[in-house]
């Protein structure tokens, strides 16, 4: 089904394309404050879950607010690490190490919460 086209199938037609899983590109920001342990840590957690669940459809930026400021202020970064999901909407921002997967996956839209 294209954007321009109309759902006009059932129910259970619905429900079965809503369950596809979605092939969108993430677009992430990962913010940190140098390359302290905790920013490691959140690097590390960050790129195994892409690699695991995102392979071939994310794209994934680290910042030192450190070195471009400018950034963290236009995101509203007020902790490190941060991370901010920009694409797919809606726009969302987890912080800390992302060592809790289940959590990690809630927040990008990937599971639903259980």
């Amino acid at each position: 089904m294209t954007d321009n086209e109309q759902f006009d199938g059932s129910l259970d037609e619905f429900e079965q394309l809503a369950a596809l899983p979605d092939k969108s590109t993430y677009v992430l920001r990962l913010y940190v404050s140098g390359m302290t342990p905790r920013s490691m840590e959140a690097i590390n957690n960050l790129t195994a879950l892409c690699e695991e669940h995102l392979k071939g459809r994310y794209e994934l930026e680290v910042i030192d607010i450190y070195k471009q400021p400018e950034l963290s202020a236009a995101d509203q970064i007020i902790a490190t690490p941060t991370l901010v999901k920009k694409l797919p909407l809606p726009l969302r921002k987890l912080v800390g190490t992302l060592s809790d997967e289940e959590s990690v996956l809630v927040g990008l839209n990937l599971v639903r919460k259980r």
